[in-house]
């Protein structure tokens, strides 16, 4: 069988960003309203205002992704970086409508398309390009969470890759060594 470079391009950038999306989530799982809400300092932002961004940045760039500008008129980055004291519920709501729209919209994509010229704040680049803007863009944040995440649970925090001192038991196990793979 033999696939080509553009459908293994996506396949892939895919398949890494829903195990993003997955860390993502499972940290969530591990939090309460109040620790989503936790900021550790006046300039730093807390997992409910990186998520307002991140969903509001996918909805942005992602909705009607191959005909429209990818900042979008509609789109009020500063409100994403206020604090909107949202429940749980909503933030999590927010997070898969945003990642609903990016996922969805990367299935849509060909082969074909990664060459297209798309535009982003009236600056052409390619699909491709696009693409990979966002694999270094929201798994940045995503770490931001995990950390933030780290720290408001301290011991009760569940790990969710191989544990300190746990490298040798990994590697020695019979299990999928790359996690992305399940995707």
């Amino acid at each position: 069988m033999t696939i080509s470079v553009g459908k293994e391009f996506l396949q892939t950038a895919i398949r890494r960003l829903k195990y993003y999306k997955d860390l993502g989530d499972r940290t969530l799982e591990q939090l309460n309203e109040e620790q989503l809400h936790y900021q550790p300092n006046e300039t730093s932002n807390s997992i409910a205002v990186i998520i307002q961004h991140t969903a509001g940045n996918m909805l942005s760039r992602w909705t009607n992704f191959l005909t429209e500008d990818g900042e979008k008129e509609w789109r009020k980055r500063d409100d994403e970086f206020k604090v909107h004291n949202y429940t749980k519920k909503e933030i999590i709501e927010l997070w898969e409508k945003g990642w609903n729209c990016f996922l969805d919209t990367l299935n849509s994509l060909t082969e074909q398309d990664l060459l297209k010229n798309v535009t982003i704040r009236q600056e052409p680049l390619t699909v491709m390009d696009a693409i990979n803007r966002q694999l270094t863009h929201y798994p940045c944040h995503i770490g931001q969470i995990i950390y933030i995440g780290k720290i408001v649970k301290n011991n009760s925090w569940e790990n969710l890759s191989i544990g300190k001192g746990d490298s040798a038991n990994y590697n020695n196990s019979s299990s999928i060594k790359d996690p992305a793979k399940k995707f």
